[in-house]
């Protein structure tokens, strides 16, 4: 997902973000915080029955 051909995704572009200032080790402690974020974020879907919008920002700047 961090990969540079990862889709473009707003989860994406946090970890990248996280990666870029978290210093020596900060592209290892983005992966996790992805990982996890992606866990709490696919457990909400499956609880509230809601579907995944990928890129919610960019909807959001069009309506």
């Amino acid at each position: 997902m961090l990969g540079f051909r990862g889709a473009d995704t707003d989860l994406r572009r946090w970890g990248l973000m996280r990666a870029e200032t978290g210093g020596k080790s900060g592209k290892k402690r983005a992966v996790v915080a992805v990982a996890r974020k992606l866990a709490v974020l696919l457990h909400r879907l499956w609880v509230t029955g809601e579907v995944y919008i990928p890129i919610r920002q960019a909807e959001e700047a069009v309506v």
